[in-house]
């Protein structure tokens, strides 16, 4: 069964801007050296500083598009902003991000960066 947050997913994975995202070269290189746990680590302290206060700085514009396999994953799940975040999962913008919506980022990240292994090949 699929859950929600699967079916958001999908749903914004079939938007062409977000759909180009692939994790690839040295992002996928991270996942496969450090593991999806040390990377989900990355996703909690990233999420922490770059999009959790209520008024990110730069907001729009404080996700590189490459750099760690947490900025691909950030645009390719639309949790790339306070923008990206009210548009596409519901959060609003304008206060900082409880801890269930935190979890809920990451989470969110982290199955995409799982789903971009082939079937059978899961990140170590």
């Amino acid at each position: 069964m699929v859950d929600e947050l699967d079916a958001r997913l999908q749903r914004i994975g079939q938007h062409r801007f977000r759909a180009s995202f692939r994790l690839r070269g040295r992002d996928r290189a991270v996942v496969d050296l450090r593991g999806i746990a040390m990377v989900r680590k990355h996703a909690v302290d990233l999420i922490d500083r770059r999009l959790a206060p209520a008024e990110p700085h730069n907001d729009g514009r404080q996700t590189p598009y490459r750099g760690h396999p947490v900025f691909v994953a950030q645009h390719a799940t639309a949790t790339c902003c306070r923008t990206c975040l009210a548009r596409w999962h519901d959060i609003p913008a304008g206060r900082a991000l409880d801890d269930a919506e935190r979890a809920y980022v990451v989470e969110a990240i982290c199955r995409w960066i799982t789903a971009q292994y082939a079937p059978g090949e899961p990140p170590s």
